[in-house]
């Protein structure tokens, strides 16, 4: 359910926690912010955040804005100060089996559900997570404009690299170290190189193509060679 601070303007220069000071003034506290990381890639999991704060985090901004070190630096602030704070890993296949949108609630959902703080109110980015049981809003570039969902998006993109950086591992013929399973210029190539892998999404637009490529390739070839052997 989407409830608005009814009654009260935040103002533009109110800062990074002027939303989170705003609920509190009304008693709508402890408050929670929800991000995801991975969305958009076309391989790895997707991984939501839920934080909830009750102290300023030296430097926190939205991860996208954020160099690598000063992200992890943010990172491990969030988890040595922060009230309480719950991950959830959606794996590529389950994103492929509900869809990315309908994954991407289901995260969001879990997330909070694992919190040990039950949350008065909650923040998201973007769009809105019905059937919390407590009231929330849904706010455009959520992650630049309130604390909790920084540093919500600081903590699922530290946690989405790292899993990524063990995939490369797995799968070093990807790069996905250095893109992290988007669809960059690098990690088309690899794709139109090797082929799709374990942990790339199979419903997504390039990896689904290169798919039904391979298989059409492999039926011809099957035929051609049974065709050959009945001569």
């Amino acid at each position: 359910m989407t409830t608005r601070l009814r009654g009260r303007t935040i103002r533009r220069d109110a800062g990074l926690y002027g939303y989170e000071r705003a609920l509190e003034r009304r008693g709508l506290t402890p408050v929670a912010g929800v991000d995801e990381a991975g969305r958009g890639a076309c391989a790895g999991p997707l991984v939501a955040a839920a934080v909830v704060l009750d102290r300023e985090i030296p430097g926190l901004a939205d991860s996208k804005l954020l160099t690598a070190a000063r992200r992890e630096r943010c990172y491990e602030l969030v988890l040595e100060r922060a009230v309480d704070v719950a991950v959830v890993v959606i794996s590529p296949q389950d994103c492929d089996r509900m869809g990315i949108q309908p994954a991407n609630i289901e995260a969001l959902r879990r997330a909070l559900a694992r919190l040990h703080v039950r949350p008065g109110y909650v923040l998201t980015d973007g769009f809105p997570v019905d059937g919390l049981g407590v009231p929330g809003l849904a706010m455009w570039k959520g992650d630049r404009v309130a604390a909790s969902i920084a540093a919500a998006s600081v903590v699922a993109k530290v946690t989405r690299d790292a899993l990524m950086v063990d995939l490369h591992e797995q799968y070093p013929h990807y790069e996905f170290e250095t893109h992290k399973g988007y669809n960059t210029a690098l990690h088309e190539a690899a794709l139109q190189q090797h082929g799709p892998c374990p942990v790339h999404r199979a419903t997504w637009a390039n990896v689904r193509a290169l798919t039904q490529a391979q298989t059409q390739t492999t039926t011809t070839g099957t035929v051609q060679n049974e065709q050959g052997s009945q001569t």
